[in-house]
């Protein structure tokens, strides 16, 4: 089966011979991928929404592995239950935001976290810097004209400041051409905000933006 370019990468991070669960699996193309290439031994697929869970149940059942991937219908880690032995849990295709209100509502039990967020990593590094998970490895890459990154963390302490929170560790560190680009369109962005802003002359605002901007601009 072929992956997308983002999920590959995500798949790259997954440990060999570990038991996945993959939470908002949709079609579950991530686990039954990983399965055919016998990377992993168990797999659980989890689905809060009953057509991506049916979806997933038919894609599991057409390439006959049922037996080692289970597909549940629940809502974030509740779909991981104590006899699954889950030691690795990939979140991919939401907002940062998500990612972190669904580890924040169950318990990810010491497994290695891979999280792909499409917006707002910055909630997902502090979710990570408050709950004794240590940032490993990030990468960033582009697949259809969007910038996604990917965060995989294992439990231990780390203590991020507030810039490597916002622009990722590993991402300042590397500061590769996708994160170059990245920065560049916000800071072309915000600059658009900006001029609106000063047209009605909302002081505070316009600070905000500004501060932004210069932030932006140091790490480049």
């Amino acid at each position: 089966m072929n992956l997308s370019k983002r999920l590959a990468r995500v798949a790259d991070f997954v440990p060999i011979n570990a038991r996945l669960a993959d939470i908002g699996s949709d079609h579950a193309y991530l686990p039954v991928a990983l399965m055919l290439e016998e990377k992993i031994e168990f797999a659980v697929a989890g689905e809060v929404v009953k057509g991506p869970f049916e979806s997933a149940r038919k894609n599991v059942a057409l390439n006959g592995l049922s037996e080692k991937i289970t597909v549940r219908l629940a809502s974030g880690l509740a779909a991981i239950e104590p006899q699954d032995e889950i030691n690795t849990i990939t979140i991919c295709g939401m907002g940062g935001t998500l990612i972190a209100e669904i580890l924040a509502a169950g318990d990810p039990n010491k497994a290695r976290l891979i999280l792909q967020p499409n917006v707002a990593g910055e909630n997902v590094r502090t979710w990570l810097n408050q709950n004794n998970y240590k940032i490993i490895a990030e990468d960033i890459l582009e697949e259809n004209e969007k910038i996604y990154e990917i965060i995989v963390a294992e439990c231990g302490e780390q203590k991020l400041s507030e810039k490597e929170i916002e622009f990722g560790p590993f991402l300042l560190q590397e500061k590769n051409k996708i994160f170059i680009k990245k920065y560049e369109h916000e800071i072309i962005k915000n600059e658009r905000v900006l001029a609106n802003l000063k047209n009605v002359k909302n002081i505070e605002k316009i600070k905000q933006f500004e501060n932004q901007i210069k932030k932006i601009r140091e790490i480049l």
